[in-house]
C-alpha cells in the first residue's frame, strides 16, 4: 500500500486490527482531525537516515514499552534518544 491514500491506508489498518508504521507526520495530523481512536500510528523522526534496519532495530527495541498503548490506540513517536506514546485520540477527553 505504498502508493495508496493516507485514508485507504487509514481504513484498511483500521479493518484489519493493523498499526500503522511511517515516517510521514500526516499520519499523525490525519487521526488528530479525524478523532479516531484506531489504528494506533508509528511514526519515526529523523535521526538515523531512515535506514530500514535500522528503524527495525529501534521498533523492536521498544515494541515492549509500547505494545499496550498500540492495543489501546496511540501515536507513538520514535526518535533515536527518545520514544514518545500519545493516547488517541488526539485532543479529546482521555488526552
Amino acid at each position: 500500500m505504498q502508493a495508496a491514500a493516507d485514508g485507504a491506508i487509514f481504513a484498511r489498518a483500521k479493518q484489519e486490527s493493523r498499526v500503522v508504521v511511517s515516517a510521514d507526520t500526516d499520519f499523525g495530523t490525519s487521526l488528530a482531525l479525524t478523532q479516531d481512536t484506531k489504528p494506533s500510528v508509528i511514526l519515526f523522526r529523523r535521526g538515523r537516515g531512515r535506514r530500514p534496519d535500522q528503524q527495525a532495530e529501534l521498533l523492536l527495541l521498544n515494541l515492549p514499552a509500547m505494545e499496550m498503548a498500540l492495543e489501546n490506540g496511540c501515536v507513538v513517536v520514535i526518535e533515536d534518544a527518545r520514544l514518545r506514546i500519545r493516547a488517541l485520540p488526539i485532543g479529546g477527553e482521555g488526552a
